[in-house]
């Protein structure tokens, strides 16, 4: 199995496409630039099969609608924060200055707590890594060695707790409990920036092991 991080939009928030040798995939996070997305399958002549979303902010699922409509695909997130699709004031594209409304019908599948999904030839652990928003979760790849974060852990940071519904305290606890007891050797692949590791963070993060 393998996987590819396009940064787009406004945020460069990352998308990822995973894959395997068979040619199939998963979208995670389209959050803007369908096109982008298109071409890198297209190109690998890859077929999807479901869309995966971390968290529903804005930056994270601009171009859903795009890529459901064009691979007749299902939309998965948590089951918190199902209204926060079609909802601009929840999903904080009405106050982002810059940043058109962003309106996304209602997920086909719905995530209740910490669980093991198969989709196609793809199983994966669903972790709830509350604290950026209510409804955040990780991805965990155990077989091939990676865990997608969306916006709950970054390389030497952390997602932010001053959006509605973040809670710090909330977050620490997530990346600590559900996070660094992953295998140390773990790829921790991020909503934005650089790929990272568990036992980098770890050891080495400050905004989450300098808190109490």
């Amino acid at each position: 199995m393998d996987w590819i991080r396009l940064p787009v939009g406004l945020l460069q928030a990352n998308a990822y496409i995973v894959y395997d040798k068979q040619g199939s995939c998963l979208i995670i996070d389209p959050g803007d630039e369908a096109k982008k997305i298109h071409q890198f399958i297209r190109k690998k002549k890859l077929q999807p099969q479901a869309i995966l979303l971390t968290h529903a902010h804005f930056d994270h699922i601009g171009a859903v609608e795009a890529c459901r409509e064009k691979y007749r695909i299902p939309v998965y997130l948590h089951e918190q924060e199902k209204k926060w699709l079609s909802n601009p004031h929840k999903n904080g594209s009405a106050q982002y200055e810059g940043a058109a409304p962003v309106v996304v019908q209602q997920a086909d599948h719905l995530f209740s707590g910490e669980e093991r999904v198969t989709v196609g030839a793809f199983s994966f652990d669903v972790l709830p890594t509350p604290g950026h928003s209510p409804g955040s979760v990780s991805f965990f790849f155990q077989e091939s060695g990676f865990v997608i974060v969306g916006d709950t852990l970054f390389k030497k940071g952390m997602g932010r707790t001053d959006l509605p519904g973040g809670q710090e305290h909330q977050l620490i606890r997530s990346i600590r409990e559900k996070l660094y007891t992953l295998p140390e050797d773990t790829y921790v692949l991020p909503g934005h920036d650089d790929v990272t590791t568990i036992v980098q963070e770890r050891d080495d993060n400050p905004h989450v092991n300098g808190k109490t």
